[in-house]
């Protein structure tokens, strides 16, 4: 009795075994099986004739910011220590983010309290075919929250002739930006050639000031101005009243007004044709 119970259990242990064996997957059973290399992901689909993005290009031609005096040259003192070239520097770096955000590039003559000499700020300038140059001062008296725009005024200033085939505004512009070629022009009349267009530009900024500014005057106004004599392309000087009768955080808000007058002028000035490759 005893031995048939033990083959009994015998029986049904074998048989647990084999069940077990049965459950076990293929792969576990035979380790040595090969298995199918992992597919790699399929990369993502491109389309090569899809050209790339082109980069923005400024809207209009470049400014040359120009901001006066620095270094030992202080200019106009205010009070309380104010001086003009730190003035200017903070206004111009204000003006200069407004207009490249407006699509121009911009390029100024000093970053720091230096003092480039004219010549050198010129030479910056003139760089730039067809670019324009502004002069920014802080005037030691008249008016305070007021703006006028300069053109330079030579002994003998050109006369306005048209080129031929051309009448107007236009021709001169078009004359004056486009000097006949085969001789050297005197650094210190480099001017000379664009007296009409800056002429043009400054009364542009003029009207535009006119209504940032109330009060300033109607009309720009032409001085012998050293530092736009060596400056081959349309230039102006803009001077904001004043140093001694406003307060500096009444001054530096003038850059945002500014940069929208001379951003109005330029398009109406190329408008008109007066900026062109030199």
């Amino acid at each position: 009795m005893l031995f048939a119970v033990r083959r009994f259990l015998l029986l049904i242990c074998m048989v647990v075994a084999a069940a077990a064996t049965l459950a076990i997957p293929v792969e576990s059973r035979n380790p040595f099986q090969q298995q199918a290399p992992l597919q790699p992901a399929p990369a993502p689909q491109t389309n090569p004739a899809a050209p790339a993005p082109a980069p923005q290009v400024p809207a209009g031609p470049v400014i040359v910011l120009d901001p006066a005096h620095g270094g030992t040259d202080t200019g106009a003192r205010g009070p309380d220590g104010v001086v003009e070239k730190d003035l200017v520097l903070q206004i111009v770096r204000t003006m200069r983010a407004q207009l490249e955000q407006r699509g121009y590039r911009v390029i100024t003559t000093r970053n720091d309290d230096t003092n480039p000499s004219y010549d050198d700020r010129a030479g910056i300038a003139n760089a730039y075919p067809g670019a324009v140059f502004v002069s920014i001062h802080i005037s030691s008296t008249g008016k305070p929250g007021t703006a006028r725009a300069y053109f330079d005024r030579f002994g003998t200033p050109i006369a306005p002739a048209s080129a031929p085939g051309t009448t107007g505004v236009a021709g001169v512009a078009e004359r004056a930006v486009n000097p006949p070629s085969g001789g050297l022009i005197d650094w210190n009349d480099a001017q000379r050639p664009y007296l009409e267009p800056s002429h043009r530009l400054a009364s542009l900024i003029q009207v535009q000031l006119l209504q940032l500014f109330p009060g300033s005057s109607i009309v720009s106004t032409a001085a012998a101005i050293r530092g736009l004599r060596s400056i081959d392309e349309p230039a102006v000087a803009i001077e904001i009243s004043s140093v001694s009768a406003s307060t500096p955080d009444t001054l530096a808000a003038a850059a945002a007004p500014l940069a929208r007058a001379i951003a109005a002028s330029v398009v109406a000035f190329r408008q008109g044709g007066a900026i062109g490759a030199k």
